[in-house]
């Protein structure tokens, strides 16, 4: 029906008229707030207002004067678009520093970007070079090599650029418009002073060592370059005739090894002292067979059948045991003596010796093995008192050929030049052969190490490389003890293995068993290698003098090195390739400079990432830190788990090693993403979930609440059904917002009802809140967004949507104008939306941005502007709490009640209800005092009885005491709020409705009036 002007039609009119259409005097919700969210294209609108009112500007001035809480980048490698684990780490990382922001820090973020190194460097040989068929460039000329250096850069600043696009849709909030680049010239000239440092304090160093080589892009490659595939292998089990005096003598030690070409590398045998061995002699073999018959061979007994089998030996029997202190004294000859290696070959005590496979020795060639130079190198001072030279030899070159100091295999190359098996093993085999000391040969498949970007198999080589010491004292410029950091004990030595573990103490480790994992690796790690053999990185900017014993003098010159640095922060480091830059940087400096010579290599790229805190955490403004224990400032490092062995130890090395503490506060990891199954993303299994795809589908918000709402500390999983479910989750968040914003358009802040005045459940959702408070603000400052998800969607599902909106619909829709209830409820609405938007803002920054502007209109304004909202401690209340916790355990009965009612199509409606409840526990039933039990239940009307109830009554097994008969209501159906109640009739001005009805109907007709 339609309303009069002024009042509302008398009974005789409404008896006469058709029945009256109440909808419109309804409270419903309103909002513009649309139910389907449309993310795809809403995120960049919002994002164009955020550059339009300078969000990020806004933010900084906001945060003048607090605490820093500074997130700094991990840089990614400026290469290709994003995938998933960037998406996830960029994510991660927007979440920690708008949440810290909205706690109350200035939380800024900087984004950055990697951009020197092989990756690069190997693309634009690809595809400037070897795909058009020109001529890689001649590195020995200037011209050529910065040239490259130039084309590696704007390969670089191109996919800058695409991977800025692609965080910043994401919803990544940070200084954009300035990141810091690892190939900026300022940033190169502060690399390059920070390896001046660690010349200075005397542990930059130039040694030998072997390194994982890849022939094919000829340089070293870190362990986190390399990855394991499987190898067909050469194996072969090699003789070393016993040269030593005693009952040994005409016995041979006999090794097994997959690598051939290393056995003119050998230098020792190592074996186990916890390995029981014993003295073996073939008693019978095939006539043409390596081992003969009357052959004595030293094996481990564990071994011993199988290496016969392998010997093809008919029969053998072992005649004694080999104690460990007599092999700890044996010598034997090298197996091609006679090709030249003449040396003796002792036997040397490793724990790393085994039994699992092979013989229970092991070929030792330390410049083809980590373990084999460990071990070497360890035993160097017991090899000189025995006249054994711990020289170890260079016997492969970069291409992987030969060396003369392997005699008779000059010229034999181990791997092509496209990764293919040279001509070495073969060559050694057939000398091995040829001296009688092979006992046996065969083939393994096995796990080998490969460049993860070649896919082509590596070597262990011995090369001249540049170190950082990890137990060298560390000295000051002039030689003198460098001052030691506070964190260090007062007997520990002051090298930069000890300040590292040191500062690992003092570092927030989340989750907690990081900590663990990267002491380990520091504890365990040999000296760090910060020298690669390439074009596209930061120099080694360093001037050397050969001293004739395979060493080199650094020069040190406070002069030279701050004539480098100022011009590499001018022209970049390509000044240190250009024609004339020795003369240009010694000259007038040092004397006879003609004796000093560049050093050529590159620096690792794990170097110049781990120097990064130095050219932006210490110059920029807006990221200099006062830090524990001088200030309350704080500094994060966030990455993927892998990074304890990466980023996060690269730069803790170097800060330990120039600053004497880590450069970081907090150090967050996370996992890796694999699809649902659990299986790695690969293309070709089709099974990759691309940050790309989510977002022109779904929006980028679905991708931030998949975050989120998953263990980050654990390898994350995604595909279509999880993020179906990540959407349906989103669906009901939005619903819930979604109503608020509709009910809050009857709000009016001067009818706000006071706390004292609010009916007891208003209170108690007010005292959720408190609560709520506490746990989201704990949840953030740990950085536990899944549990920060997982609160806020039980609360807005559960507590709010299937419990209080579900309550008070009726109140709000259908009570008067001026009913308290209806008042305090938009009152709480009011508080609980404040909250929800803020809380869920660092996880969904759009979805809260467009509920902010349809909540206030604010065109300029941001929900990102606000922070988390003070909650008044008095609306605490944990009596009142536990009270309405009784309370739903009740209602939690009647609702299974009536559940079962409809399922059997004896009710439809909760309204045509008006159950019976009973309560047997007094202190159960006392929890009901003072409230409406229908209102409670959304049926019509309600009987609590107290006592035991019918035995045909609906219980629950988990809530005894509680029984519910669903009688049916009496009386006639409401026309306006559908409740069925005998009073409906009563009221003459409107006999269709209940008395309540009848009284919002006046209200409302009267304030219709009052506004025309």
């Amino acid at each position: 029906m339609t309303a009069p002007d002024s009042s509302a039609p008398d009974t005789a009119t409404a008896e006469a008229s058709a029945a009256p259409d109440y909808s419109k005097t309804l409270l419903l919700p309103q909002t513009a707030f649309p139910m389907r969210a449309g993310l795809p294209k809403l995120e960049p609108e919002l994002l164009a207002r955020w550059a339009r009112t300078d969000l990020y500007g806004r933010l900084r001035e906001q945060g003048r004067g607090r605490a820093r809480f500074v997130l700094h980048d991990g840089p990614p490698y400026a290469n290709g678009n994003i995938h998933i684990g960037h998406a996830l780490n960029k994510i991660l990382k927007d979440v920690v520093t708008r949440s810290q922001q909205m706690l109350g820090y200035d939380s800024n973020y900087v984004p950055g970007w990697d951009c020197h190194g092989l990756p690069i460097e190997w693309k634009i040989e690809e595809d400037n070079y070897r795909k058009k068929g020109k001529t890689k460039p001649d590195f020995t000329d200037a011209a050529a090599m910065v040239a490259f250096r130039q084309e590696c850069r704007a390969y670089a600043e191109h996919w800058l650029s695409e991977q800025r696009k692609e965080f910043k849709r994401l919803g990544v909030e940070g200084d954009w418009d300035h990141p810091y680049t690892t190939m900026a010239f300022a940033a190169e000239a502060q690399i390059a002073r920070e390896i001046m440092k660690f010349a200075e304090n005397g542990l930059l160093y130039r040694g030998s060592k072997p390194v994982m080589w890849s022939v094919v892009e000829k340089t070293a490659l870190a362990e986190a370059e390399v990855e394991y595939q499987d190898f067909t292998s050469d194996t072969v089990w090699v003789k070393f005739p016993v040269a030593s005096e005693g009952e040994l003598k005409g016995a041979t030690v006999v090794i097994w090894t997959t690598t051939p070409w290393t056995l003119p590398g050998n230098r020792a045998i190592s074996y186990s002292s916890k390995i029981s061995y014993g003295l073996y002699e073939v008693t019978e073999a095939p006539a043409d067979n390596w081992a003969k018959a009357g052959d004595k061979l030293i094996l481990a007994d564990k071994l011993a059948e199988d290496v016969f089998k392998q010997a093809r030996v008919t029969t053998f029997a072992r005649r004694g045991d080999v104690p460990a202190d007599v092999l700890g004294r044996l010598i034997t000859a090298h197996p091609l003596a006679a090709l030249g290696y003449s040396f003796q070959v002792p036997l040397l005590d490793g724990d790393h010796v085994t039994d699992d496979a092979g013989t229970g020795f092991v070929h030792t060639a330390p410049g083809h093995g980590r373990e084999d130079f460990e071990i070497w190198t360890h035993h160097r001072r017991w090899l000189e008192e025995r006249g054994i030279s711990p020289a170890i030899p260079y016997t492969v070159d970069a291409d992987s050929f030969y060396t003369a100091q392997a005699p008779g295999f000059e010229g034999r190359r181990v791997i092509t030049e496209k990764g293919e098996k040279g001509d070495a093993n073969p060559a050694v085999i057939d000398a091995l052969i040829a001296a009688g000391n092979l006992l046996a040969r065969g083939r393994v498949k096995h796990q080998y190490p490969h460049s993860w970007r070649s896919k082509k198999p590596v070597i262990f080589r011995n090369t001249p490389q540049w170190f950082i010491a990890m137990d060298q004292d560390i000295r000051t410029a002039d030689g003198t003890a460098a001052p030691r950091p506070a964190t260090l004990a007062g007997n520990a030595p002051d090298t930069l293995r000890e300040r590292a573990l040191a500062g690992i103490k003092t570092v927030e480790w989340v989750p907690a068993a990081g900590e663990n994992r990267i002491t380990g690796m520091i504890a365990n790690r040999p000296d760090w290698v910060v020298s690669r053999q390439r074009a596209w990185g930061v120099p080694i900017a360093v001037f050397v003098k050969d001293k004739g014993d395979g060493t080199v003098e650094i020069l040190k010159d406070a002069a030279v090195n701050a004539r480098i640095a100022e011009a590499f922060a001018a022209e970049g480091a390509d000044a240190w390739f250009k024609e004339g830059a020795k003369e240009r940087f010694l000259s007038g400096l040092v004397e006879k400079p003609d004796h000093w010579e560049m050093v050529r290599d590159v620096l690792d790229v794990w170097f110049d990432s781990g120097s990064t805190h130095a050219f932006t955490l210490e110059v920029r403004p807006d990221l200099k830190a006062s830090r524990p224990p001088e200030g309350n400032d704080r500094v994060m490092y966030l990455e993927g788990s892998d990074q304890h062995r990466g980023w996060f130890h690269s730069s803790l090395l170097e800060s330990c090693g120039t600053r004497g503490r880590p450069p970081y506060d907090v150090v967050l990891t996370h996992g890796f993403v694999l699809d649902e199954d659990g299986r790695k993303m690969s293309k070709s299994l089709g099974n990759v979930t691309s940050p790309q795809d989510v977002i022109k589908q779904s929006g980028a918000d679905i991708l931030r609440l998949w975050v989120c709402a998953s263990d980050y500390a654990d390898d994350l999983r995604i595909g279509p059904e999880i993020l179906k479910t990540t959407a349906d989750t989103y669906r009901k968040l939005r619903n819930t917002i979604r109503w608020l914003l509709g009910s809050l358009h009857h709000d009016r802040p001067a009818e706000h009802v006071a706390f004292a005045d609010m009916p007891a459940l208003e209170r108690y959702i007010l005292h959720r809140l408190v609560e709520l408070d506490g746990e989201i603000r704990a949840a953030y400052r740990a950085f536990d967004y899944k549990k920060v998800n997982a609160a806020l969607t039980q609360f807005m599902n559960i507590e709010l949507s299937a419990f209080y909106f579900d309550i008070r619909k009726d109140a709000l829709y259908c009570d008067p104008l001026s009913s308290v209830t209806r008042r305090a409820c938009l009152t709480v609405l009011d508080a609980v939306f404040a909250r929800l938007i803020t809380w869920l803002a660092p996880i969904l920054p759009f979805t809260c941005e467009e509920a902010y502007i349809a909540r206030t209109g604010d065109e300029e304004g941001s929900v990102h502007l606000l922070g988390f909202p003070d909650t008044p401690a008095d609306w605490r209340d944990d009596a009142l709490a536990e009270k309405w916790r009784q309370v739903r355990v009740i209602r939690r009965v009647v609702l299974g009640a009536l559940e079962v009612e409809r399922a059997a199509k004896r009710m439809g409606s909760s309204l045509e209800a008006a159950p019976e409840v009973y309560v047997s526990e007094s202190a159960l039933a006392d929890a009901l005092d003072g409230l409406d039990l229908a209102e409670i239940t959304i049926t019509s009307a309600a009987t609590l009885i107290r006592s035991e109830g019918p035995a045909e009554a609906f219980r629950l097994p988990d809530v005894p005491g509680v029984a519910v008969v669903p009688v049916r209501a009496e009386g006639r159906k409401c026309a306006r709020s559908w409740k069925i109640s005998a009073e409906v009739g009563t009221d003459p001005q409107f006999p269709d409705v209940t008395p309540r009805d009848a009284d919002a109907l006046r209200e409302f007709f009267a304030a219709q009036a009052a506004a025309q």
